[in-house]
């Protein structure tokens, strides 16, 4: 059962009226998670900026689906891998990508796999990764302008992870195929 309150357009501060009006026209709904912060407009417009930039950041689809699915795997948010599941479905992303990040399998791409690890080290140490971390993701090609980009992602992902872990947020309809367990809900 849900915590906190999920807002519709018409129970939500004023302040997110508009703001939700964006997630219906961008989502074709009004998800879960937006509901959720509504009831915080400041919340909920630095969430929306946060996944507009990290979404046009230097990172590709593949790229984006990486950081965003291994931070909520790590992170354990029941709401946020089903949905970055079926995001990563319209964004045309493999499959077996998507897989490998739910199931904390090794990804066939060397490069995203580097990808996926640097974003590990910095979510797990906080923030402090060690040089050799940092040069494995020099060396497949990355820059210092996506080292702060996954920290862009982190910072929107940790707004919504934390939020559906408090809120219990219910998985939206169009994501409920792709629901996912992790051994933090057992």
């Amino acid at each position: 059962m849900s915590t906190l309150k999920i807002h519709t357009i018409e129970t939500a501060p004023e302040g997110s009226k508009k703001l939700l009006n964006k997630s219906l026209k961008a989502f074709g709904m009004v998800p879960g998670l937006h509901g959720v912060l509504a009831d915080s407009p400041e919340t909920l417009d630095a969430y929306q900026k946060l996944h507009e930039l990290f979404s046009n950041s230097s990172f590709n689809n593949e790229e984006l689906t990486v950081v965003w699915q291994t931070i909520n795997v790590e992170h354990g948010c029941h709401y946020c891998v089903p949905a970055h599941t079926g995001i990563a479905h319209m964004m045309k992303v493999d499959k077996n990508l998507t897989d490998a990040l739910r199931n904390k399998t090794s990804i066939a791409n060397e490069k995203l796999e580097i990808l996926r690890n640097t974003t590990l080290a910095i979510v797990r140490n906080r923030g402090r990764i060690s040089d050799a971390d940092l040069k494995a993701f020099f060396d497949a090609g990355y820059h210092q302008q996506q080292v702060l980009e996954i920290i862009l992602g982190l910072a929107q992902k940790t707004i919504s992870n934390y939020t559906n872990h408090i809120a219990n947020t219910p998985i939206d309809k169009p994501f409920k195929k792709f629901a996912w367990e992790n051994e933090m809900q057992k």
